[in-house]
């Protein structure tokens, strides 16, 4: 009976590691994948289907869409800094404001994230260049 508890017990304890409680910052993993312009583990964070922009296009994308325009802008643009701003919004539904130093130029990164089946999805990334 007490090994059925503790095993009870660790699995309960080992499934809720995994969870992403909607406390959780969910912005400190993505801006370190934008700062380190590592789109493949950016995507991760992606939603199935989502918005994004860069440089003022702007596309419904697939996951695998939105990582090869995430990568491409990373190509072109090589991020050196990646700092959150700002952020706001209730437990479900979170955004960020951030400045994002890359390939010489200043870009604004808004990032919109859903709290869906127990994890954080990115739904709309936008990147606009600081004229």
């Amino acid at each position: 009976m007490k090994a059925t508890a503790l095993f009870a017990s660790i699995l309960f304890a080992c499934s809720s590691i995994n969870a992403q409680d909607p406390g959780y910052d969910v912005f400190v993993p993505i801006a370190k994948y934008l700062r380190c312009g590592d789109a493949d583990r950016l995507s991760a964070w992606f939603a199935d289907n989502l918005e994004i922009a860069v440089n003022s296009g702007s596309n419904d994308s697939s996951k695998k869409q939105a990582q090869q325009i995430v990568k491409t802008f990373f190509n072109s643009y090589t991020p050196r800094s990646f700092e959150i701003n700002h952020t706001a919004g209730r437990s479900n539904m979170k955004y960020a404001l951030g400045s994002l130093n890359a390939g010489g130029e200043m870009f604004v990164v808004t990032i919109f994230v859903n709290y869906v089946d127990n994890e954080y999805k990115i739904q709309q990334l936008k990147i606009e260049k600081v004229e």
